[in-house]
């Protein structure tokens, strides 16, 4: 069983009829686009995006989730381009995981990535996600939905991101711990969140993406870690560790490691329902497209 298509807890679409969606790349991707506004996009969208939706579209973790809100502004079909005020209202996660979604829906491999993009914010490591695709020949790329066809210009293919324009995070914290980096160049610009803490969390949400645990940007777990002065000597050595690591097989064995395991209970620091402990679904199986299964509670 590839585990690149089958479908995550977070990813499943559920009872979506795939029948009807394209099966290249770029034609998902605009799909993606065109039924998704970034909460930080009204105002290159000329709307004033309602402060309830930020609330409520922050906290669907789930592709059903997603659908279920897509349906409920407008019952259309996903392929149709969307009014702002009839989008969900996402960040960058929500573009990459429903593209991961529709991908592996298709027949696709993919999953996501974690890390920082340098096409934001000139001289700035933005925490971003984006979408890594697999290509028949096993090498793997890069796609962003959010600046596909989008009011966005950055000088490069974005269902081909480069390498050094989306840095994913394990090549971030090594950057950093080996000073060819600065880590105060990493995190949220506008937030003021950035430093190697910053860096670290984004290795563990990379780590678990990568092993079908796609949180949202602001689930934390284990140790409240939110500056630098509070990492460890041993929190840096097990960064250390994660990011080092060179096979899929290795990643799947790190993350089996209770200090790194995504746990069913998580905290959520979102801006607009304040900081809340929230139980996630449990992990399942499923065949693309198709009906998923529960697994045992880890």
């Amino acid at each position: 069983m590839d585990i690149y298509l089958t479908q995550s807890a977070y990813s499943d679409p559920g009872d979506l009829d795939v029948s009807g969606l394209p099966r290249d790349l770029a034609g998902l991707a605009h799909a993606v686009r065109d039924v998704i506004i970034h909460r930080g996009e009204g105002e290159l969208f000329a709307y004033l995006i309602p402060e309830p939706r930020l609330a409520e579209d922050a906290e669907s973790r789930y592709v059903t989730e997603v659908l279920r809100i897509l349906r409920e502004r407008a019952d259309q079909p996903l392929t149709r381009r969307r009014a702002p005020d009839e989008r969900f209202v996402g960040t960058c996660r929500d573009f990459s995981l429903l593209l991961c979604s529709l991908l592996r829906a298709t027949g696709t491999p993919a999953r996501l990535r974690c890390g920082f993009a340098t096409y934001f914010t000139e001289g700035f490591h933005e925490d971003h996600w984006v979408t890594e695709y697999r290509l028949p020949d096993g090498s793997w790329r890069l796609a962003d939905a959010q600046i596909a066809y989008g009011p966005y210009d950055v000088g490069f293919d974005p269902l081909d991101v480069p390498r050094d324009r989306f840095v994913v995070a394990g090549q971030a914290w090594r950057e950093c711990r080996a000073g060819r980096a600065d880590p105060g160049t990493f995190g949220v610009s506008w937030l003021g969140l950035k430093g190697l803490w910053f860096v670290r969390g984004n290795v563990l949400h990379d780590l678990a993406a990568l092993n079908g645990v796609e949180v949202l940007p602001w689930d934390g777990w284990g140790p409240e870690i939110l500056d630098d002065a509070a990492l460890t000597e041993d929190d840096i050595a097990l960064t250390d560790t994660v990011a080092a690591a060179g096979s899929e097989d290795e990643l799947r064995r790190l993350y089996k490691d209770r200090r790194l395991t995504v746990p069913d209970e998580i905290t959520s620091y979102t801006t607009y329902a304040g900081v809340r402990k929230v139980t996630l679904r449990r992990s399942r199986t499923a065949s693309p497209g198709g009906s998923t299964a529960a697994t045992p509670p880890r």
